[in-house]
């Protein structure tokens, strides 16, 4: 019987202190985890808020294409009215429309 008692000392003056305190740990550890995910969760909600005009970059890049030709044209223009050629000799301005953005109709 005393054999008894002592293992039940053990029991509860080694083992059961040594649980809690393994227990302790891996909550501690599982509590950080959560929140290292919500600080992700957090930031990557965030960055999609910041993604969202990314597909009107082909639209922007279509109206600076336009742009580019559109700026020749122009500095031609003021080339000849600058060196002075009568109207007849100017050739006549085409008109260039530009396409509406997607989406917009």
């Amino acid at each position: 019987m005393v054999l008894w008692w002592i293992g039940n000392a053990v029991l509860a003056f080694v083992v059961l202190p040594l649980v809690v305190f393994l227990a302790n740990r891996l909550v501690r550890l599982s509590l950080e985890v959560k929140r290292y995910a919500d600080d992700v969760l957090e930031h990557g909600v965030g960055l999609t808020g910041t993604l969202d005009a990314v597909p009107k970059l082909v639209h922007t890049g279509e109206l600076t294409a336009a742009a580019r030709g559109l700026v020749g044209r122009y500095g031609a223009a003021l080339s000849i009215l600058q060196s002075g050629q009568p109207a007849a000799a100017r050739r006549p301005a085409r008109s260039v429309r530009l396409a509406p953005p997607r989406g917009e109709g």
